[in-house]
């Protein structure tokens, strides 16, 4: 039986697709890279906001319309969508099959085969414990760099978010776990580890009772073959000074942190149900620029929550451009149902939302543009990911891009190299977020 997989969302949903995937493989299912003559198709969806909401639901439309065309036969979702709408998933689409929620993932296999043995539509939705936190996956990255997902859920609780209804409360994986999967991972070709959770530096705090991100790191760096280790998803509020020696002198662990703070107004903050201050934010940032002048800071914002007026957003914009991150994105708020923040009094009119976005993404333009110019003349370790043969260059990513989120660097060279090895290069020019340099063996 042939199975194709559609995986939406974040790298902690991509994780879970391929668990699923290893699993399927292992029942015998053939998995298919496309969805045409599939037996079945599952979406693992993601509902994070409604932009993520509507990408899933469209996926389903599309799934059923090639059910109907007789292209495909079965249709199952999955994923944090089904945590949030599984009644109306099974009301308003009779012809999905299947309405699996994230707990009973590791049951997929044997689902997904009773979905095609049957006639009856299944619907399970056990609670989110049940997904499992340490399985063979089957991956999607490329083979020389993988996530690893150190733990799941979250308790956090930020007004606007819906994550701790749909995954449960935050669950750290057994640390044995997570080392036995690196080492398995490296053993089979990868060499950077990008680790994930809904807060990474969390990690430990529920299961050993302190935070345990640093020791973690350490064992990583003790594992033959890896030689990057970037961090996703920090808390700022748990960035500990014992997390910042580990990164200043591990040297396999990146000087990349990815930090989203969400706002800059101490008002909009307290509302967002976010720990700490715009000057303890302020001042944190200053302390690992200073422990590393090298470190890149990646930040996320949220324009529009509920009661930022002209005030509030002057305070994010002033930030924005004090702090001068190298790598920021932006997005308007999503009310969620269920959320505190949903109903909350102060709603931001949707226009004026995207345009205090559009704003910062502006600043933030000219200050990456200023900081790629500082960036030519000097020389960087590339990861070098495929061979563009129409622009005659190579294309790969320095220790201050994460994939699939941060830019690229383009480079010639009259060698020939293959995808995961490393190259220095030296910086030639700057090409709108991304990197323009040649071969240091060229020169």
């Amino acid at each position: 039986m042939r199975v194709g997989l559609i995986s939406l969302g974040c790298p902690k949903n991509q994780v879970d697709a391929e668990t699923m995937l290893a699993a399927l493989r292992d029942k015998g299912f053939e998995i298919v890279d496309y969805v045409d003559g599939a037996d079945a198709v599952i979406i693992n969806t993601c509902a994070f906001i409604d932009d993520a909401k509507r990408e899933a639901i469209e996926n389903i439309l599309d799934m059923v319309e090639l059910k109907n065309e007789g292209v495909i036969r079965k249709i199952v979702v999955t994923g944090c969508l089904v945590q949030t709408q599984r009644e109306e998933i099974l009301s308003e689409f009779p012809e999905v099959d299947a309405a699996i929620g994230i707990g009973a993932d590791g049951e997929i296999a044997d689902l997904v085969e009773k979905v095609l043995t049957a006639d009856d539509r299944i619907f399970e939705c056990p609670d989110q414990s049940g997904l499992p936190l340490g399985s063979p996956r089957l991956l999607t990255t490329p083979e020389y760099w993988a996530y690893l997902k150190i733990a799941d859920g979250c308790s956090n609780c930020c007004a606007y978010c819906a994550i701790p209804d749909i995954r449960g409360a935050y669950r750290s994986r057994p640390m044995e776990s997570i080392l036995e999967e690196a080492s398995q991972l490296a053993a089979s070709g990868v060499k950077e580890l990008i680790l994930i959770a809904q807060d990474t530096t969390n990690y430990g705090a529920d299961l050993y009772g302190e935070l345990r991100l640093p020791e973690l790191l350490r064992a990583l760096c003790g594992i033959d073959g890896i030689r990057w280790i970037r961090m996703l998803y920090c808390y700022p509020d748990k960035v500990t000074d014992e997390l910042i020696e580990v990164m200043r002198t591990e040297h396999k662990v990146l000087h990349y942190m990815d930090l989203p703070l969400q706002h800059a107004d101490d008002r909009i903050l307290q509302a967002m149900n976010r720990r700490g201050t715009a000057a303890e934010n302020r001042a944190l940032i200053e302390k690992l620029r200073l422990a590393m002048p090298d470190i890149v800071i990646r930040t996320t914002f949220m324009t529009g929550f509920p009661g930022e007026d002209e005030d509030a957003f002057d305070n994010l914009a002033l930030f924005v451009n004090e702090m001068e991150f190298d790598r920021m994105g932006c997005f308007a708020f999503s009310p969620q149902e269920g959320t505190p923040a949903f109903d909350m009094d102060g709603q931001v009119e949707d226009d004026v939302k995207r345009h205090r976005g559009e704003i910062l993404m502006n600043d933030q333009y000219s200050i990456v543009e200023d900081k790629n110019l500082a960036r030519v003349g000097k020389t960087y370790t590339v990861l070098v990911e495929e061979y563009d043969a129409y622009a005659d260059c190579y294309i790969g990513r320095t220790y201050m891009d994460a994939p699939e989120i941060d830019g690229m660097i383009y480079f010639t060279s009259t060698e020939d190299y293959e995808p995961g090895e490393y190259v220095d290069v030296l910086v030639i020019d700057t090409k709108e977020y991304d990197l323009v340099g040649r071969d240091m063996l060229d020169l």
